[in-house]
């Protein structure tokens, strides 16, 4: 992975709005690599504090990171066992909404 790809993750991830969600693999598809979900994860490693890390979640509503739950919760998000309620609708696609 290198550091393009990271740069083109963290630049889409900073995009994504205050109370919405999106997933690893819709940031790989804005960022031209699909089927590249795992990278995505790998490049929120070690991200800048400016990242706001905590929105990326799997694609099934499920937080891949437990410690993020009270900073989506913060956000107004519900999380009820590690998953957000009304993923679908708080969902943002970046290849829609961009």
């Amino acid at each position: 992975m290198n550091e393009i790809f990271k740069q083109q993750v963290w630049e889409i991830t900073k995009l994504v709005p205050k109370g919405r969600v999106t997933s690893y693999g819709a940031i790989a598809k804005a960022v031209g690599f699909p089927n590249h979900s795992r990278h995505v994860g790998k490049a929120m490693g070690g991200c800048p504090k400016d990242v706001p890390a905590h929105r990326v979640i799997s694609s099934s509503g499920t937080l891949s990171v437990p410690e993020f739950q009270s900073r989506l919760e913060a956000e107004g998000i519900i999380v009820d066992h590690f998953r957000v309620k009304n993923f679908k609708n708080l969902f943002w696609n970046p290849l829609e909404e961009l």
